[in-house]
């Protein structure tokens, strides 16, 4: 099990709630040691959030990069518990700054932030041979050095490997949502459909109930359909 040294032994103290995943992951904000290092931890209950969580973090304890966000260890903590220690990204989320500034960013932040994804997709496809699989402005954190950065690996996978395919229907590629694969262009297309929620504070097709996964998939798997882009 890995664990960073710097952090193994010194105790976590839990200061509030940061958000909760579609999974039923809970990420909060901690305090290490003394110092107050503030850490984000990732974690679930139960054998299958542990499975789950397991695997997410055998991912991304392996990944270097400055635009992913990095995973300092992960452990089983009290009460059947399973954690992940995150670096802290103060920035929030991407979504979060698209709501501080009013439900849309600036040309300009939209192209840098959509750089640093970029970047950071380029790492995992090309040293790596990991698909992240779930790219969104909520997937996205801003880190102290003001770059965005990929988290949230929890439908993160080898190129090639077999077994479901994950993300979020709005953001999924045409081949993803049919079922047939999902590679290293279907981070590409969300990496678009990103593009789309940075410039608009939207996700594509709104005109879609979100909540219809049936229609949404459909749509995007079976028709020829195309995200409607900001002018």
């Amino acid at each position: 099990m890995a664990m960073d040294a710097g952090i193994g032994g010194r105790r976590l103290t839990r200061l509030r709630t940061l958000g909760r995943g579609a999974s039923g992951a809970v990420v909060s904000l901690f305090a290490a040691g003394y110092e107050g290092e503030l850490l984000a931890v990732k974690s679930a209950a139960g054998a299958a959030g542990a499975a789950q969580l397991r695997r997410e973090g055998g991912i991304m304890t392996a990944l270097r990069s400055p635009h992913v966000l990095p995973c300092l260890g992960f452990r089983a903590a009290a009460g059947g518990e399973f954690q992940l220690l995150l670096e802290f990204a103060p920035g929030g989320s991407l979504a979060d700054e698209v709501e501080r500034n009013g439900g849309r960013l600036a040309e300009a932040a939209v192209r840098a932030y959509a750089a640093d994804v970029a970047r950071g997709i380029a790492y995992l496809h090309g040293e790596e041979s990991v698909v992240h699989g779930d790219v969104k402005a909520r997937n996205v954190v801003i880190g102290a050095d003001g770059r965005a950065k990929l988290a949230d690996f929890g439908c993160a996978r080898r190129v090639g490997s077999k077994g479901p395919l994950g993300g979020t229907p709005a953001f999924m590629a045409p081949e993803v949502a049919r079922g047939e694969e999902q590679g290293p262009a279907a981070d590409v297309w969300a990496l678009g459909c990103t593009v789309i929620e940075m410039a608009t504070g939207r996700a594509p097709w709104t005109d879609l109930d979100m909540d219809d996964v049936v229609a949404v998939v459909h749509l995007i798997g079976y028709t020829d359909a195309v995200p409607e882009a900001p002018e």
